[in-house]
């Protein structure tokens, strides 16, 4: 969906659904809060944002994208040219100007609850839609791995979020792509987490599903876009949609907790 949207990345928006692995190795009262930041250049920097030192914490930079990046500082959007896919090779186009290695450095030092991740792709990039639009599998995957091994250490980064909106490739070809990437990463201890953000699209959902089916045992988090969902959905019909939707990615029921980390969530909003 748009990056503006994204920003608002709240378990009340968009609901982490944890995956079964994952609930199998962590404790049961653990909690965990997501928050997409960078994407819109508007001066957001990590000091802004609340954070409670009895959750654990991610911030997903938001993005990092296989296209040119034709200014000194691509996340203004200031193009000379209308960017273009580059097979895998990655470039920073979140908030680099605010959101540096010392910010997060600094910001870890102070909240040891906190890691930082980088979400690939997103929605737009200067206006236009970005695609998944690989040369074919073995160059997009060995370009992936390097640029995007570049840029974690770089900014000292702990995971990875997909967040791919648009394709140019079959749902088979992506799930090989981003399958063969998260094991790289994961076996080489590049990120110690990943995960993935799809919504209900037709033209989305497939490609996602067919790369949980194949690579789901290296996705910690699935960050379910809820909030994708037409307006005026009622209760009863989200409800519906998040059984669906858990039951595709075999999600834990927040249900059967009383909702409890989506109130934790909105708490820490009214803080």
């Amino acid at each position: 969906m748009a990056s503006s949207k994204l920003l608002m990345s709240l378990l009340i928006l968009q609901i982490v659904i944890t995956t079964s692995s994952l609930i199998q190795a962590a404790p049961a009262d653990s909690k965990l809060f997501r928050e997409y930041i960078g994407a819109e250049s508007n001066g957001v920097q990590f000091s802004d944002v609340p954070i409670n030192p009895n959750v654990d914490f991610h911030f997903i930079l938001s993005f990092a994208i296989d296209y040119t990046a034709s200014s000194s500082s691509p996340s203004l959007s200031n193009f000379s040219s209308t960017p273009s896919p580059t097979n895998g090779d990655f470039n920073v186009f979140w908030d680099s100007e605010n959101l540096t290695l010392s910010s997060i450095s600094s910001m870890k030092a102070h909240h040891p609850n906190v890691k930082v991740a980088m979400s690939l792709a997103g929605d737009t990039v200067a206006g236009h839609h970005v695609y998944f639009a690989p040369t074919s599998i073995n160059s997009w995957v060995r370009n992936a791995v390097y640029s995007i091994t570049r840029i974690v250490r770089e900014y000292n980064l702990d995971g990875i979020d997909i967040d791919y909106e648009h394709f140019s490739a079959d749902p088979d070809t992506f799930a090989e792509c981003m399958g063969r990437l998260l094991f790289h990463l994961k076996q080489n201890k590049i990120v110690s987490f990943t995960s993935i953000a799809p919504y209900e699209d037709a033209s989305v959902q497939p490609h996602y599903l067919a790369l949980w089916r194949k690579y789901g045992h290296l996705i910690d988090y699935v960050n379910f876009q809820f909030y994708a969902y037409e307006k005026g959905t009622t209760i009863s019909q989200f409800m519906q949609y998040f059984e669906t939707q858990s039951s595709n990615y075999e999600g834990d029921d927040s249900k059967k907790d009383n909702f409890r980390y989506e109130k934790q969530s909105q708490d820490l909003l009214a803080s």
